[in-house]
């Protein structure tokens, strides 16, 4: 499979949201979905952030790129870079909702993001994964869940005896034989590490791999805050034992936030639309998973692809922590548009305001010229 329509760019490929409002003439939504369409949202840039501070403002994070590793010589390079991840820049819905200081994973010199780069691969030869750690502050490791490797190259400082120190880089050789969807973190003091944004999906595609209509990916994570915020300075106080999670996001983002085109995960449809999506959980906790007026089929977790007779139409999938499972369904219903959400719903809020969180939706293109659609764009901080 080729994955062109993926965009190594991170470039959130999408129906034009103009276009069907009935709109023209913003640049900044050139370069429309296809008829396949394959996301991880996009990358929002470098540019860092004003300060009138003398220390330099960190940078910014983007959305998850995806990287084509057939592409590039089925190899990368990805570092750890100190960055600031807004989560909901707004005020609306109980925003802000930010993180001051996270350990944003880099894929060469692409955006670095919170959940790092998705890392595609057909399945085949091995993969060469470098983690370069040579202006790193702290030690790290990455540990890949799936895929075959070597025992040295499992990722554990523990039990493999390496541990890629600052100053110092390792590459990893991974089996690229199970596809499916997977998981990668860093696994040195690995609640804190991952606490800090330190994971991200990697997608082995079989031989012959078919994609759907529409394909993304979602990355879900619960947040203690107190970690990050401790770290930009402000008086709070971590504690792993005593964790209180006060941020739910979907691809490192929450509601309204996750509504944004540009920034959040939104899916966006058509009547008759094949619908894929690759559900992961870097969190601590588990996501029961809800979707409004579809029924969707689990047609693969953990890399196993689930039999026919196992694809029971479903409203509801559980993903507790380390899981992946992927779904699928036809966007068959009445076109509008439709919250996809955990059903935790303590998971759907931002600091006690409810809607947000955890929460999603799933967008009817011949919704989008109505008021409803509109009201949610100006929440989301996106313009029409």
């Amino acid at each position: 499979m080729t994955h062109s329509d993926s965009g190594s760019d991170g470039g959130f490929a999408r129906r034009t949201i103009l276009q069907a409002a009935g709109l023209s003439g913003v640049a900044g939504l050139a370069g429309c979905m296809s008829q396949t369409v394959t996301t991880a949202a996009t990358g929002d840039g470098p540019d860092a952030a004003q300060t009138d501070d003398e220390e330099p403002a960190l940078p910014e994070t983007g959305s998850p790129e995806v990287v084509d590793l057939d592409e590039r010589g089925r190899e990368v390079t990805l570092r750890s870079v100190h960055a600031r991840h807004r989560a909901h820049p707004g005020d609306s819905l109980g925003g802000p909702v930010e993180m001051p200081v996270t350990w944003a994973f880099q894929a060469d010199d692409g955006t670095p993001s919170v959940p790092g780069p998705v890392l595609r691969a057909t399945e085949g030869d091995d993969l060469s994964i470098t983690l370069d750690n040579t202006d790193g502050e702290m030690p790290h490791t990455i540990h890949f869940h799936g895929v075959s490797k070597s025992w040295k190259d499992d990722g554990v400082p523990s039990t493999t005896g390496i541990t890629v120190m600052p100053g110092e880089t390792h590459t990893y050789e991974i089996g690229a034989d199970v596809p499916g969807t997977h998981l990668y973190h860093c696994h040195f003091n690995t609640p804190m590490h991952m606490d800090m944004g330190m994971y991200g999906i990697l997608r082995i595609d079989p031989e012959g791999y078919e994609s759907a209509d529409v394909e993304q990916f979602m990355t879900l994570k619960d947040w203690d805050t107190r970690l990050s915020r401790s770290y930009g300075g402000e008086d709070a106080t971590y504690d792993v034992q005593n964790r209180r999670p006060d941020a739910f996001t979907i691809n490192g983002r929450v509601a309204p936030y996750t509504f944004n085109p540009d920034r959040g995960s939104p899916i966006v449809v058509s009547q008759g639309d094949t619908v894929r999506l690759h559900l992961v959980n870097a969190g601590f906790m588990a996501h029961p998973m809800h979707t409004h007026n579809h029924r969707f089929r689990t047609v693969e977790k953990d890399g196993a692809e689930y039999p026919e007779v196992m694809q029971l139409p479903e409203d509801v999938v559980n993903v507790a922590p380390a899981e992946r499972y992927t779904v699928e369904f036809e966007a068959n219903a009445d076109p509008g548009i439709y919250p996809m959400h955990c059903h935790k719903v303590d998971h759907v809020q931002n600091g006690g305001i409810y809607p947000g969180g955890m929460l999603t939706a799933i967008v009817y293109e011949g919704a989008m010229g109505t008021d409803v659609f509109a009201d949610l764009m100006g929440k989301a901080g996106y313009e029409l």
